[in-house]
């Protein structure tokens, strides 16, 4: 699988981009793949209750509201919902760069809506 990487040039700024094309190796490890999954979505959980705070939720909503949005997500990213626009079918398959030049996956649709609920409680502190 090839894949384009972009990398900065000059002062360390983006203005200007060199394309460098990198042939990527699957690896399929279905452990080290749900570590990560909990991380990512643990992380996505912890950015949405944030942003909440900053547009002002109140404490009595918020954690509805995030858990609400992080299953939204998740299912998305699951492709638990259907993504079709124009008749273009989108189905998304999440993989973790894990070297330069390898992805893990676990063979399957992601399930980090199975997740939600742990990155909740790590969140929430319940």
């Amino acid at each position: 699988m090839a894949a384009l990487r972009r990398s900065p040039v000059g002062h360390g700024g983006w203005a200007e981009r060199a394309i460098e094309v990198v042939n990527m190796k699957l690896k399929l490890e279905s452990s080290e793949f749900g570590e990560r999954q909990a991380i990512f979505i643990a992380e996505i959980v912890e950015r949405i209750k944030i942003k909440l705070q900053e547009a002002g939720v109140g404490q009595d909503k918020l954690e509805d509201l995030t858990a609400s949005i992080a299953l939204s997500i998740a299912g998305v990213i699951d492709d638990l919902a259907p993504i079709e626009v124009d008749g273009v079918e989108v189905h998304p398959y999440l993989t973790f760069r894990t070297e330069d030049d390898e992805l893990l996956h676990c063979g399957e649709n992601a399930y980090t809506h199975e997740q939600v609920y742990r990155a909740m409680k790590r969140a929430f502190g319940f």
